[in-house]
């Protein structure tokens, strides 16, 4: 969506690698925001993302607008039955259906052979496998690793939303999961004891306002009581008025 970091630019480095034309959209999509959301403020800068973009050489950048994609009169979305109704999907219900649509066009419009998304954003990543895998899309779904900050923060375009005093609530996230694999690789296993050493140091900050913490299936998102294969451990935490969000796999096996 634009408002470009390393953790985008890091996607652009593997579709270099992969495929001899490289193109990348910017498209704030309004259809994947909820009512009271930051749509009108999310951050932008066109002219910036456009020179980051031609020094990672970048082919082509699609840049449409609202009344392109979403023209008057427009009916058709996509929703998928099950990956959805987990982790962001319960507290941002439209989301994921305004994902996988504006997706899709753009998969329509471009018709890549390779598409490289952020891990990040882990659940968005496994619904387009799935749309891609349900609607016999010839394309192939690259997954890149989380580009961290310093501090260990995930890198994100509403990082920049956050207040020097937030600084320290935020890092917390990253803080839970570094403690969780500690805890796996330790020898415990249950989801429920992790989880709540998760939510100790998520919660000794007034500004942090945990959304969910989740052990689950990577490849279901169902919940996991016990850690006998690898784990989706992932995370929301409002930061003020901040969301953001991380994830980690946790291997009783490393």
């Amino acid at each position: 969506m634009g408002f470009l970091h390393e953790g985008h630019l890091s996607l652009m480095r593997v579709g270099r690698k992969v495929a001899d034309t490289l193109v990348a959209s910017i498209f704030v999509n309004p259809a994947q925001f909820g009512p009271g959301e930051d749509f009108d403020t999310y951050p932008r800068d066109l002219e910036r993302d456009l020179q980051l973009l031609n020094q990672e050489g970048v082919d082509i950048v699609f840049t449409p607008d609202k009344s392109q994609l979403y023209p008057d009169n427009y009916q058709t979305y996509i929703k998928l039955d099950h990956l959805p109704h987990h982790l962001c999907g319960i507290s941002r219900p439209v989301f994921f259906t305004g994902v996988a649509t504006v997706v899709a066009k753009l998969f329509n419009i471009v018709k890549p052979h390779f598409v490289v998304f952020g891990e990040k954003d882990y659940q968005q990543l496994l619904i387009i496998r799935r749309m891609v895998q349900d609607l016999n899309m010839d394309i192939e779904i690259i997954g890149a690793p989380i580009v961290r900050e310093a501090d260990g923060l995930a890198m994100s375009s509403r990082n920049n939303y956050l207040t020097p005093e937030q600084r320290p609530a935020a890092r917390t996230l990253y803080q839970s999961l570094t403690r969780a694999t500690e805890l796996v690789k330790n020898g415990v296993r249950d989801a429920t004891r992790i989880i709540a050493e998760a939510q100790k140091i998520i919660s000794a900050y007034s500004d942090a306002e945990i959304d969910y913490l989740a052990v689950c299936d990577p490849e279901t998102l169902d919940n996991v009581q016990k850690i006998d294969n690898p784990a989706l451990m992932a995370l929301a935490v409002k930061i003020g008025g901040t969301r953001l969000i991380d994830n980690t796999i946790l291997d009783p096996n490393r």
